[in-house]
């Protein structure tokens, strides 16, 4: 699997990263740091990207291997709710007319 890490939003407490294959996004992973050293992460796979289950453990470990040195899927710090979706839009706040 040919996974390319991209990292788009940090805070205090949560990241976002984008999954990519071929230039194309395939899935988004969000990843909340919780206060007992543990991390919880929701995995959005793109449905047209046309994943395996199979696949998706080695596409977790490699998010993990690459930006999570802290928290570990084997050792039971690091967990994920994995989604599999599409994109509908992107929605943003707009200020009203007068």
């Amino acid at each position: 699997m040919n996974i390319t890490w991209k990292r788009t939003l940090r805070t205090p407490s949560s990241e976002r990263f984008l999954a990519q294959r071929e230039g194309k996004d395939v899935a988004a992973v969000d990843i909340h740091y919780l206060s007992n050293g543990h991390a919880a992460g929701t995995a959005i796979l793109l449905r047209e990207a046309g994943w395996k289950e199979e696949d998706v453990s080695g596409m977790l470990s490699s998010l993990d291997d690459q930006f999570l040195p802290d928290v570990d899927l084997t050792l039971g710090t690091l967990t994920y709710t994995v989604v599999i979706g599409e994109v509908m839009g992107n929605f943003e706040a707009t200020a009203e007319s007068p």
